[in-house]
């Protein structure tokens, strides 16, 4: 349930970024992903961890980056720059291959972790960069740019690091 709610709060923030509200679209975002963090921690102590839980919680994830991202490019979209909006598509695309290239490793039985941006640092940086920038101060674009660069380096490391324990 808690997951559930935590994504369901994550595409109200979302919709709310996506209308130009981006301060509390931004809050209302990191108060979903702080649910999301609260879920797994909650499951883990309550002896309540499933495997489906586990993938419903994966999926929630992806499916809630996803969201604030299309959000924030449809709002792009309404104060016309096509940079930001294909910045912001390429760090979206990046955000999706670093949970993958985690699941890949574990799959085959290496460490899957690494890197400067997971999906923590991912989320305060979104929060911040926006949330500021609904206060009229000027951090979108650094933000986004930020973003767009350290989860493309943070899927090279990962890759490069993988690649290594593969080892083939």
């Amino acid at each position: 349930m808690i997951t559930l709610l935590g994504f369901a709060i994550t595409l109200v923030g979302a919709f709310l970024i996506g209308f130009g509200r981006l301060t509390l679209g931004a809050g209302v975002v990191g108060f979903g992903a702080l649910l999301d963090v609260l879920d797994g921690v909650l499951a883990r102590l309550t002896g309540a961890e499933t495997r489906r839980g586990a993938l419903l919680d994966s999926f929630t994830d992806r499916l809630g980056e996803v969201a604030m991202w299309t959000g924030l490019a449809y709002h792009l979209g309404t104060v016309p720059d096509p940079t930001l909006v294909t910045v912001s598509i390429v760090a979206v695309c990046g955000a999706l291959l670093v949970p993958f290239l985690r699941a890949k490793a574990e799959s085959d039985g290496v460490e899957g972790r690494g890197g400067l941006l997971g999906r923590a640092e991912r989320l305060l940086i979104f929060g911040f960069g926006v949330g500021l920038s609904g206060f009229g101060l000027p951090t979108l674009h650094g933000a986004v740019w930020i973003l767009a660069v350290g989860t493309w380096l943070t899927v090279g490391l990962r890759f490069r690091t993988i690649w290594r324990q593969l080892g083939e």
